[in-house]
């Protein structure tokens, strides 16, 4: 006797039905499983299932951007080409002191917490510290060191608005002016924490190997930052230097800080646009 198999064939599931089953994948998935047929790339293009990939309460968050016009909006037909836009084109938020963007792969929000924003030792006195208009910066102005000993840098995010249950790192972005000094005299102190709880902290260098090598190379005397972690270049040409990581637990709310500090030499050159937090992705 011939026996029916229980086999499921996915292209006789409804369309709203395969687009369920792709919202609790990952926006790589989703993008992967449009190319199986045309049920599936009519699923994966659906309004239905990139409202479910974008992040909750999105609507509130573009409501507080001071760049995501209405102009911006009339080009985007679908919640699809909303969340690529917001991939690709963070938005300024909060009186511009923040940029929003998503993770490509996951969805997950990211936030660059403007200079302005930072508590920056000494950053009101002009001796000290310039605000300058830079055009490749996502923010009206930027820090530009000119003199200091005491240099300290802090950041401040309430962790109730970073995605819940994961790895973020936080990036100080920024870049050095021709003729920068004193900036791997010494290692740089670096450490992230909940206010009031325990911080990881850890030392890096703010100069490019390949820079202090060859200030280096003219220089008698020990190489203090040998072996520390250094600056890598971003696409948009800004340097970052990974500040260090935090895990987001649910329901584990609090004022997430990032500190920056480096008192033992005389130093200048250091331009900051501001500090990153974004997922941590698996390369």
């Amino acid at each position: 006797m011939e026996t029916k198999s229980s086999e499921v064939d996915l292209e006789e599931l409804p369309e709203g039905c395969i687009a369920k089953i792709l919202s609790f994948t990952t926006p790589l998935d989703a993008c992967k499983f449009s190319v199986v047929s045309k049920t599936f790339r009519s699923a994966a293009d659906s309004d239905d299932l990139w409202e479910k990939l974008l992040p909750s309460h999105y609507h509130s968050i573009i409501s507080r951007s001071s760049t995501f016009s209405s102009s911006s909006s009339s080009l985007i037909s679908s919640k699809k080409q909303l969340y690529f836009h917001l991939c690709h084109n963070p938005i300024l938020i909060d009186d511009s002191k923040k940029s929003f963007s998503l993770e490509k792969q996951s969805g997950k929000k990211c936030y660059m917490i403007a200079a302005r924003d930072l508590m920056i030792a000494w950053g009101g006195t002009p001796q000290y510290w310039q605000w300058k208009i830079f055009t490749d910066s996502r923010f009206a102005e930027v820090a530009e060191l000119e003199f200091v000993w005491w240099l300290e840098i802090r950041g401040k995010i309430d962790t109730s608005i970073l995605s819940p249950e994961t790895n973020y790192a936080a990036y100080l972005v920024f870049r050095l002016r021709e003729g920068a000094y004193g900036l791997d005299s010494y290692a740089t102190l670096v450490s992230i924490g909940i206010v009031g709880g325990e911080k990881h902290r850890g030392t890096v260098c703010l100069v490019p190997d390949e820079e202090r090598r060859r200030v280096r190379s003219r220089r008698s005397g020990s190489d203090r930052v040998a072996g520390l972690e250094s600056p890598k270049r971003r696409q948009d040409s800004w340097l970052e230097i990974e500040i260090g990581e935090y895990v987001n637990r649910d329901g584990e709310d609090g004022e997430l800080e990032m500190s920056v500090m480096e008192v033992h030499a005389a130093k200048a050159g250091l331009i900051v646009q501001g500090i990153e937090l974004r997922p941590k992705v698996v390369q």
